[in-house]
C-alpha cells in the first residue's frame, strides 16, 4: 500500500484523500469489511423483538453484551470497570443504543465499500468528509481481529501481520488528514 496523499483542488473546498492497494490488500480489507458486517448485521438481527418498543417505532436491541470476544470489543458496555452500578443500567443502555452502534459502524464499513468499488480496483480516493468514517472502519477491522484463539503459531503471525497492515493503514490516513 501506498501512504494516504491529501489532494487539494483549486476549484474545491474540501479535500481528497487517495491511495494505493496492492491487489491482494485490497481483496483482503474488502473481506474484512464484508466479515465485520456480517458479524454486526448477525447480531443486529438476532435481537429479541420488543413490541412496545415497535409499537413506538424505536428498535430494541439485545441487553446482554456479546458472547463472541470479537463482537464484545466492537460493542462493549457502556461503563467502565469500577462504576457504580444500578440494577439493569448496563442492560438498558445496551438494548437501546446497540442497534444504532451497530447502524453507524456498517454505514463506515459501507464507506470503504464504496471507495473499494464494484470492480475491485486498487485505486482508492474518498472525499474529506467519508475520512472520518473509513477511520472508524479500519478501527473496527482492528478491534475485529485484534484477539483470536483459533489456529496456531503460524495463524497468530498471520494475525500479527494483518494488525500491523490495519495500524499502517490508519495511521498513514490519520497523517494525511493533520496535514
Amino acid at each position: 500500500m501506498q501512504p494516504w496523499r491529501r489532494k487539494k483542488g483549486i476549484m474545491r473546498a474540501s479535500a481528497k484523500f487517495s491511495t494505493r492497494f496492492d491487489p491482494m490488500e485490497r481483496e483482503v480489507i474488502g473481506d474484512l469489511t464484508a466479515t465485520v458486517s456480517e458479524a454486526l448485521i448477525a447480531r443486529a438481527q438476532s435481537a429479541p423483538k420488543d413490541e412496545f418498543s415497535e409499537m413506538m417505532g424505536l428498535s430494541a436491541g439485545h441487553s446482554e453484551a456479546p458472547e463472541d470476544p470479537r463482537l464484545r470489543r466492537l460493542l462493549p458496555d457502556f461503563q467502565m470497570q469500577g462504576d457504580e452500578e444500578f440494577d439493569g443500567d448496563t442492560g438498558l443502555l445496551r438494548s437501546l443504543h446497540e442497534n444504532d452502534i451497530i447502524r453507524e459502524k456498517l454505514m463506515n464499513l459501507q464507506v470503504v465499500n464504496a471507495a473499494l468499488g464494484p470492480t475491485g480496483g486498487v485505486d482508492v480516493a474518498i472525499e474529506e468528509e467519508e475520512a472520518q468514517s473509513f477511520l472508524a472502519a479500519l478501527n473496527d477491522m482492528r478491534l475485529y481481529v485484534s484477539e483470536d484463539d483459533r489456529g496456531g503459531e503460524a495463524a497468530e503471525q498471520d494475525r500479527e501481520r494483518l494488525m500491523e497492515w490495519l495500524a499502517f493503514c490508519q495511521d498513514s490516513l490519520l497523517e494525511a488528514m493533520m496535514d
